[in-house]
């Protein structure tokens, strides 16, 4: 999106006014993009590409996913720890399964023990964490509803854009 002040700013509730630029949620597309001239030829003007751009797209993103942890969780739509998790997997009621990216991959996978719930490791368990007021957190299941599908969405798009950081 260009703000009035001809800068280019992520949009990534696509809610502001006027005409956005839209791009992949892809780290190496923003840089190419921003190599490239794109934005100034999509926004048919001269336009300030901020040369941090890319690092501006992912903590909006990290961001985005905490508070819509947050809100899972003030809703009580979401609870934090093995054994909650596991008693909502047993009863069905989980329609996410968010785990720490730092998170033993064995570990993650003992939790699932086999079934088939959407899954997602946006975060490493100290950021985890901070949406539930812990230290950190590596297991968090999300209820079943839009939350579930809001988060999987903004998941998803934070992993592809680190991908090709790493």
């Amino acid at each position: 999106m260009v703000a009035p002040d001809l800068r280019v700013v992520p949009d990534l509730a696509q809610r502001l006014p006027g005409r956005g630029i839209w791009l992949s949620a892809r780290g190496d597309v923003i840089e190419t993009a921003r190599a490239r001239g794109v934005f100034a030829r999509a926004a048919r003007a001269a336009v300030i590409v901020p040369a941090d751009l890319s690092a501006q797209v992912r903590l909006g993103l990290v961001r985005r996913i905490v508070e819509h942890l947050g809100l899972a969780r003030r809703a009580g739509q979401a609870v934090g720890g093995f054994v909650k998790v596991r008693s909502w997997l047993d009863a069905g009621r989980a329609g996410l399964i968010v785990q720490a990216s730092d998170a033993s991959p064995d570990e993650r996978a003992r939790l699932l023990g086999g079934r088939d719930v959407p899954t997602a490791a946006p975060l490493p368990a100290a950021e985890l964490g901070s949406a539930f007021g812990r230290d950190h957190l590596v297991h968090v299941a999300i209820a079943r509803g839009r939350l579930a599908e809001a988060l999987l969405l903004e998941t998803g798009r934070l992993a592809g854009f680190t991908s090709d950081q790493n």
